[in-house]
């Protein structure tokens, strides 16, 4: 995929005035041991929201995505402490907090540090327990683009603000800030929020496939309970599930095309295909006013609601630009979609998958190998549906692509509590990520492009080997690979 490079890894900020705030997507893992591969990776949106309400309140803030630049432990660290802002944010996730942790170690005694994320969200105490968080001045759980205008104001406007965290100097354990009347900041109105400003993003806009493509946001919060998502709806008792007005949505669809010259654009939050309302709301708009005209568009989907779906909306959808949806499937067991909570069956994924490549809308089905329980033969029934769904939609117009996970416990996830209650594992066993090389040396292409998500704990979970799991996720995408050149 073609990539657009950028001089400096500091997006968004004016470097020739003091930074208020640098916020910082840690790498996945240090690559000052083995250098980034793949070109591509997911562009921060939920930071950019962050920077963006920042810098309309007069903030001078940046992002250094080191994920994206691929950049060694050492060159981010240099490049926070030379810049010198009064705050370094981190957004941690479970595969990264180990790198943020580390990071925000070495970083100068003058640089206070606010931290959100999954991770904050699922494990605060054990975070500003952590002696390499010593610093962590703010732990917001939750959105957080009012809360963090509010703590670049005054970091002691904490105490005012719900879901901010920080270790008591006097009594030394963590304290939560709120008072009565505050809820407000936990789900700000997100169609009063400003458009994302896209110069905090190291590859959005980007190009492809000849177009001019861009990343976007429908809605937030997920109303299902997947066992293994941290969007889970359990996971998240703080989030209000909220979606965008429709015209807000085609305002920053216009937007971009007139400033970018974007014309191709991909919805990643869980509802823009995931709800009957949701749908019929946009296709109303789309049409009224001509988006597939001259837009094509990418979403998630839930399989069930689309299983729903008449003919009519698939139709309407494909008129109205649709051009291809990610589909989390997960497994080929029934078993395992009801123990996962999916809401599915294997039948309902190949009516859905033959309906929508029937009209020529692609598909892109995630699939976990390994899940706790999982026998060999439930694992065998994933790979099969995998190859059914390939053959099935050989000669359709749209095409179906695949792309496998090794199964990796998130804290906070449904899953996570189903694990520590057995009593076999520790936490600090679940968090052993570790980022693992299927490339071979750089050799295999087809794993080329999907290195930044091969990462484990090492725990068999199931009857599968961890040597079997791994084995079917290369076979796999290397088929995948061979069938049309992409893996991911």
């Amino acid at each position: 995929m073609e990539t657009h490079p950028d001089p400096t890894p500091v997006l968004g900020a004016d470097l020739t005035r003091p930074l208020d705030c640098l916020f910082v997507n840690a790498p996945l893992r240090d690559y000052a041991i083995r250098p980034r591969v793949n070109d591509y990776t997911l562009p921060v949106l939920g930071m950019a929201y962050i920077a963006t309400y920042a810098a309309h309140h007069g903030f001078n803030v940046g992002i250094l995505d080191a994920e994206a630049h691929g950049m060694p432990i050492t060159k981010v660290v240099r490049t926070i402490n030379g810049l010198s802002p009064r705050w370094a944010g981190f957004n941690l996730l479970a595969p990264t907090y180990e790198i943020s942790a580390q990071i925000a170690d070495r970083l100068d005694p003058a640089i206070m540090v606010m931290a959100g994320g999954h991770h904050a969200k699922a494990m605060p105490t054990e975070i500003l327990a952590d002696p390499r968080m010593r610093r962590c001045a703010a732990l917001v759980l939750g959105e957080a683009e009012t809360r963090v205008a509010e703590l670049l104001v005054d970091h002691r406007n904490r105490a005012d603000l719900p879901g901010v965290m920080w270790t008591d100097p006097i009594l030394g354990h963590p304290v939560t800030g709120g008072r009565p009347g505050t809820s407000r900041y936990l789900a700000p109105d997100i169609d009063a929020l400003p458009f994302v400003d896209r110069t905090y993003l190291a590859q959005d806009p980007y190009p492809a496939a000849g177009r001019i493509e861009a990343n976007m946001v429908g809605a937030r919060g997920c109303p299902y309970d997947c066992s293994f998502c941290g969007a889970a709806v359990s996971a998240n008792p703080d989030i209000t599930i909220r979606t965008r007005r429709p015209d807000q949505v085609l305002r920053e669809m216009e937007a971009l095309r007139d400033a970018y010259g974007v014309t191709a654009f991909r919805f990643v939050d869980d509802l823009f295909l995931g709800a009957r309302r949701v749908i019929e709301q946009m296709l109303t708009a789309f049409t009224a006013a001509g988006i597939g005209d001259w837009a094509v568009w990418d979403a998630t989907g839930r399989i069930n609601v689309l299983h729903r779906a008449d003919d009519a909306t698939l139709d309407r959808l494909v008129a109205n630009g649709l051009r291809e949806v990610a589909l989390g499937i997960e497994s080929g067991s029934e078993r395992m979609l009801s123990y996962i909570d999916k809401r599915i069956t294997p039948d309902m994924v190949r009516s859905v998958v033959a309906r929508l490549t029937a009209r020529g809308i692609r598909v892109k089905g995630y699939f976990i190998l390994g899940f706790p329980t999982e026998t060999r033969a439930e694992l065998n029934d994933t790979v099969r549906l995998v190859h059914d769904l390939w053959e099935m939609t050989g000669r359709q117009p749209g095409t179906f692509r695949a792309s496998v996970f090794e199964f990796r416990p998130y804290p906070g996830t449904p899953e996570w509590s189903r694990l520590i209650a057995t009593g076999r594992y520790t936490t600090d066993q679940l968090l052993g990520y570790t980022a693992i090389d299927l490339t071979g040396d750089d050799v295999d292409e087809s794993m080329r492009q999907r290195d930044e998500f091969n990462f484990s704990v090492g725990i068999q979970f199931g009857e599968p080997t961890i040597a079997e799991i791994r084995q079917h996720l290369v076979d796999l995408s290397r088929e995948q690979h061979a069938r049309t050149g992409r893996s991911t």
